[in-house]
């Protein structure tokens, strides 16, 4: 069977700066299996299947799987899955939103504009501390061994999946820091966690916060461009009182150390409801040809 595919850069203003995603729209008639063998075969942080809807209110059901398993929710995946929605005509925004379907729940999706210049926004699941962490803490002092820290403790939060979350001092230490990916991946095991999320404000720059988001298990990696690490980010910092400008709206740059320059666009509304967004590039249009 023959189904339509696309593989997109998400968080990026051109192709090549954001996080690479495959997307199968039209995943009727695939069974659990047969859709990881295909995020497998992609080699893709995460491949997503698009499906008719259970309920009336969304637009559209979405499954996402890393090469390695399933994964209830995720940010870049979501706002790709979305832009390809709508560049293939499979739904269409209501009052100016999409409503996604998938593991967490109904997420609505902000649509504005029209294609390459589209800005799409996700709202996540609420961010939860669970852990916040001293300077002593014997869980990250090999992880953050000889980094000069911020004002912020280091907390563990949940977003629909675990982060920790660090801030450094400033940009050039975030930007220069080689991962312990040992301690990290053990850290990450020991917590339930993904990984670390390190952070430091900006001055002077088109963005207000420069993020590296390190995945310490299944594998170790560090993503190009996370909307769900990015989220949590923001629900931390909201909850500090700490977000760097005053409307709740800032603008996050991940990448540079791994090849890429994504501008992540993040929102905390007056509810207190974390949005996390940005720009898709459309690279490859095409089919899947998969028994």
């Amino acid at each position: 069977m023959s189904r339509p595919f696309v593989q997109l850069d998400v968080f990026a203003a051109r192709p090549g700066d954001g996080n690479p995603l495959a997307v199968v729209l039209d995943g009727r008639g695939l069974d659990d299996a047969t859709m990881q063998a295909i995020a497998r075969w992609t080699r893709l942080p995460e491949t997503t299947f698009v499906l008719p809807p259970t309920v009336p209110e969304a637009s559209y059901r979405l499954r996402i799987f890393s090469p390695r398993r399933e994964v209830p929710f995720a940010g870049h995946p979501s706002i790709g899955s979305a832009h390809a929605v709508l560049e293939a005509g499979l739904a269409r925004p209501r009052e100016g939103f999409l409503v996604q379907e998938c593991a967490v729940g109904l997420l609505p999706i902000e649509v504005r504009g029209e294609g390459s210049g589209r800005r799409l926004a996700v709202r996540a699941p609420r961010g939860q501390v669970v852990d916040v962490a001293d300077a002593g803490d014997a869980r990250l002092a090999t992880v953050l061994a000889g980094l000069p820290l911020g004002a912020l403790p280091p907390v563990l939060m949940d977003g629909g999946r675990r982060w920790w979350i660090a801030e450094i001092a400033d940009e050039a230490t975030l930007r220069g820091m080689t991962p312990p990916w040992a301690d990290i991946a053990r850290l990450a095991s020991d917590t339930g966690a993904m990984g670390l999320c390190a952070f430091a404000r900006c001055n002077g720059r088109d963005y207000d916060l420069a993020v590296r988001a390190f995945v310490g298990q299944p594998a170790q990696v560090e993503d190009a461009a996370s909307g769900a690490a990015n989220a949590t980010l923001a629900a931390w910092l909201a909850e500090r009182g700490a977000l760097p400008r005053a409307d709740g709206r800032y603008v996050v740059s991940q990448g540079r150390e791994v090849g890429h320059d994504a501008r992540l666009e993040l929102r905390v509304d007056a509810e207190g409801e974390v949005w996390s967004g940005g720009q898709v590039q459309t690279v490859i249009t095409g089919h899947l040809h998969w028994p």
